[in-house]
């Protein structure tokens, strides 16, 4: 390796970059398990990604997720459908 290059991979191991291992610290959530109990037939189009987006692909499929506000709003938006526990 040429001299220059070597500098800047001992700059991106020191930040955490080219370490190999994550340095950053991610906050925690607390998880969330989701059922679908009801079927998606005869909901609106919208409902019906959102359930996919949550990850349930059948009835009585229970999938864990992270609690985070964008979960929340999933299953607000279509808590009709879903039995959720903490």
């Amino acid at each position: 390796m040429t001299e220059k290059k070597q500098t800047a991979k001992i700059k991106r191991q020191k930040r955490g970059i080219d370490s190999g291992v994550n340095t950053a610290k991610k906050k925690q959530h607390a998880k969330i398990k989701v059922t679908l109990t009801k079927s998606i037939i005869n909901t609106s189009e919208s409902h019906r990604a959102t359930v996919r987006g949550l990850g349930l692909r059948r009835l009585y499929h229970s999938v864990e997720l992270e609690d985070t506000p964008a979960v929340r709003g999933m299953i607000n938006k279509v808590g009709y459908l879903l039995k959720c526990e903490v």
